[in-house]
């Protein structure tokens, strides 16, 4: 799996092993609307500048 944030999309199976949790969490704040996704290709994506935020990682662009 990849462990730096290079990419613009990451699966929720990503997201939960990124964020060290069960993709069923991911799956459920998707649900409840707490994690926003997309879906890309019928696939449930978390674009890379929420992830970042969920870490706690400055988004590019943004003010520091």
């Amino acid at each position: 799996m990849r462990t730096s944030l290079s990419n613009t999309h990451y699966s929720v199976r990503e997201t939960a092993w990124l964020l060290g949790v069960a993709p069923s969490t991911v799956s459920r704040a998707v649900r409840l609307g707490t994690v926003l996704a997309i879906r890309r290709r019928g696939q449930l994506v978390v674009p890379a500048a929420v992830l970042a935020r969920l870490l706690g990682e400055p988004s590019s662009g943004g003010t520091p």
